[in-house]
């Protein structure tokens, strides 16, 4: 059998803040652009941030390199906290999808939803689930492929057709108990990248942005968003 394929999701924060508030949570957190990485530019971006999305090119180097840390990793057993929420990518350009659950199930604490939010009834009826259980479950959830199917259409430019291959990949990072994770539906398991705090979280983040950016210097396809608390 096919895995299903979706419409990738635009990198537009207007679109993921409509799309997660269709879904039934408050606009109390809204994303919105990080529009350079200096510190000044950062020192713009409202706090607190609770979760970090990066879009990239997907190259033959990027390639090369997650192949290489997924053979380091499994040799060298990672202390991942039983609090991440991690799911697995099998929806084709169901990235930006994957990003947004990422970054909304790893901080219910701060987040507010409606009573009869699908979003926070599929992180309730996924949280005891494996990784993999839970990209079972979300290839059967109607409400969000809908909202997702909208939202895909909604950008400023036309969304591809469904067979089109895009080589932009979205990823999260969150703070989990002090932790600095890198989410990533494509890969087996979380990355851990040390410690980090509320008030450092978005710079501690971006460092990790910049090492993608390093590994891919001709690059410019990179875009990273905030889910930031105060009103963009």
């Amino acid at each position: 059998m096919d895995s299903p394929r979706w419409l990738p999701l635009e990198s537009n924060p207007e679109v993921m803040t409509k799309f997660v508030n269709c879904l039934g949570m408050k606009p109390t957190w809204q994303f919105g652009d990080v529009y350079g990485l200096d510190p000044e530019l950062l020192s713009m971006v409202p706090r607190p941030v609770c979760a970090v999305l990066l879009l990239f090119p997907v190259t033959e180097k990027y390639e090369a390199f997650k192949q290489e840390e997924e053979e380091k990793l499994k040799g060298q057993k990672q202390e991942v906290s039983p609090d991440v929420y991690f799911i697995k990518q099998t929806i084709g350009n169901a990235c930006g999808t994957i990003g947004l659950i990422h970054a909304v199930a790893n901080n219910q604490a701060h987040l507010d939803f409606e009573p009869d939010s699908a979003l926070k009834k599929f992180i309730e009826q996924t949280s005891k689930m494996t990784s993999e259980e839970r990209a079972t479950f979300l290839e059967k959830d109607e409400s969000i492929r809908v909202t997702h199917e909208s939202s895909a259409q909604e950008g400023q430019t036309e969304a591809p057709s469904l067979d089109e291959k895009v080589n932009l990949h979205f990823i999260a990072f969150v703070n989990v108990a002090g932790q600095l994770y890198e989410l990533d539906g494509r890969k087996p398991f979380p990355i851990v990248h040390g410690k980090t705090s509320q008030d450092t979280f978005l710079e501690d983040a971006v460092e990790v942005c910049k090492v993608f950016m390093a590994r891919d210097p001709q690059e410019l396809r990179f875009t990273i968003i905030a889910l930031s608390k105060d009103a963009y």
